[in-house]
């Protein structure tokens, strides 16, 4: 049975996951966006498989030299935010701290399986360019393209209104009714969505 444990940290209380089977000892970090300490005590003995990035923007990567060595996946379009702080938006808080760099890159359609997980990958741009959400079982982990009753701002370097109200009718017009854990605040379902946005 798939076990989702979330911690909200840092300055924009960001949505970090941690994803595992009851069964194994290893487990999966989505966007570990500060509070190192904190994630690493909530992950205790198990061993980290991989890390997941939503996508590029500083609140979602600052604790990332905790995972320095597991690898790291994101969309290339969103690689240079790991280096340039006006990308990732660090510059407002005053973070340009250099992020480690990714290890594998994803893209729309692509299949992975870690921590006894099958997951498949959406690319959904127009928060940022590289914007993706992984699905794993019934759950969706949707970054900052898709919240509850919200979506993300457009107004950053990469954002696009019209891309990202086309990533939202992909998702809202999908068949089945998924769990959607985003990027910050509360969890909700694609069919909640689809009556509100």
């Amino acid at each position: 049975m798939m076990k989702i444990e979330t911690l909200a940290v840092g300055p924009l209380s960001t949505n970090c996951y941690l994803v595992s089977l009851e069964e194994r000892e290893d487990v999966l970090v989505i966007d570990p966006a500060a509070e190192p300490e904190r994630i690493l005590a909530a992950i205790g003995e198990r061993k980290v498989a991989a890390v997941l990035l939503t996508h590029g923007h500083f609140d979602h990567t600052g604790a990332l030299h905790a995972f320095s060595d597991k690898p790291i996946y994101m969309h290339p379009s969103d690689r240079i935010m790991l280096t340039d702080a006006k990308w990732s938006v660090g510059w407002r808080l005053g973070d340009d701290a250099e992020r480690p760099d990714a290890t594998d890159f994803v893209q729309e359609g692509t299949k992975l399986h870690l921590a006894g997980m099958d997951i498949s990958v959406m690319h959904l741009p127009g928060h940022t360019l590289g914007g993706v959400a992984y699905r794993m079982g019934d759950a969706l982990f949707t970054g900052d393209t898709l919240f509850y009753r919200a979506y993300g701002r457009v107004d950053h370097a990469g954002g696009d209104l019209a891309v990202l109200f086309a990533s939202l009718k992909r998702l809202l017009k999908m068949e089945e009714d998924l769990k959607v854990y985003p990027g910050h605040g509360r969890a909700t379902t694609l069919f909640q969505e689809r009556g509100r946005l």
